[in-house]
């Protein structure tokens, strides 16, 4: 897809959609409807069950889809009231870029999860297991599965392995 220059030139304007729980596909078939450009992320996900394997797709990023939209027509992607809010992107060259990886890499066929991102000192709140509703912060963000729970008044920390599921940035 080879995208202008900038979108804001020929009164587009990309955004990332939060779409409402499990709307994402009906959305993003409404935007083919429209002629809007738009990208939903899909990926294969296989569940076994007792006696059977089912495989169905299902959205990269729960929740979300991107979209470009006249600026004048913006009004229209709220119409089957699928969407929850429209965030505008800033920065569409990091962003545009940032989508190509994206298709790269959904296209590629490899197995792919989402991760939180993680930085070295980002407090972080245990929201799982039975260290729940301790807080802590990211010691090292290339292990993302430990945490180091502060002890202040002894100057020490300790570093606990944490499941990355059971960890919530916080603020």
């Amino acid at each position: 897809m080879a995208a202008p220059a900038s979108s804001a030139l020929a009164g587009l304007q990309w955004f990332v959609c939060h779409a409402k729980p499990r709307c994402e596909k009906k959305f993003a078939a409404l935007m083919t409807a429209e002629r809007f450009e738009h990208y939903l992320p899909l990926i294969v996900s296989v569940r076994h069950y007792a006696q059977q394997t089912k495989k169905f797709t299902k959205p990269l990023f729960p929740g979300y889809v991107f979209a470009c939209v006249p600026l004048e027509e913006k009004n229209r992607i709220y119409q089957q009231d699928l969407l929850a809010r429209a965030i505008p992107v800033s920065d569409e060259a990091t962003f545009l870029r940032q989508l190509a990886d994206v298709k790269a890499i959904v296209a590629s066929g490899y197995e792919v999860s989402v991760m939180p991102l993680f930085t070295i000192g980002r407090r972080v709140k245990i929201i799982g297991g039975p260290l729940y509703g301790l807080e802590g912060f990211i010691d090292d963000p290339t292990n993302p599965h430990g945490i180091v729970l502060s002890v202040d008044v002894l100057q020490q920390g300790l570093l606990v392995k944490v499941a990355v599921e059971n960890l919530l940035a916080l603020p």
